[in-house]
């Protein structure tokens, strides 16, 4: 039997969490809460949905466990370490080895969100790292 992984790739916006973790899951299935806010093929942030979007994203993760997919690749920005446990409980329960991942954004690319930067200093300032 394949082992299952779950990898959480956590970064500030802008940092390409999206992009590597895409490129990570050729072989498996990807989730960001972002994609619950795309509609027509366009990304339409509604601030007071963000809950909905990170349950979305958790259910998503729990369908795809409960029938055993060996990879699935989780990006969001999990600036706090509780943001993550969720989906640490999850792997627990289903069995999934849990691989962490932050992206920095040496590149310097800007956020295709359109994220405000004191939103992203904000999250800057409360990024916590666990070595």
């Amino acid at each position: 039997m394949a082992m299952k992984q779950i990898i959480l790739v956590r970064g500030l916006p802008g940092s390409g969490k999206s992009t590597l973790a895409k490129t990570l899951a050729t072989s498996g299935y990807h989730f960001e809460a972002d994609m619950f806010f795309m509609k027509d093929d366009a990304y339409k942030f509604e601030p007071e949905l963000i809950e909905n979007a990170h349950d979305w994203c958790r259910n998503q993760v729990q369908q795809s466990m409960a029938i055993n997919l060996n990879l699935i690749v989780v990006s969001n920005t999990f600036t706090m370490e509780w943001e993550m446990m969720p989906y640490i409980a999850l792997a627990k329960e289903y069995g999934y080895i849990v691989h962490t991942i932050i992206v920095e954004n040496r590149h310097g690319n800007e956020n295709i969100h359109d994220c405000p930067k004191p939103t992203i200093d904000k999250m800057r300032a409360r990024f916590e790292v666990s070595l």
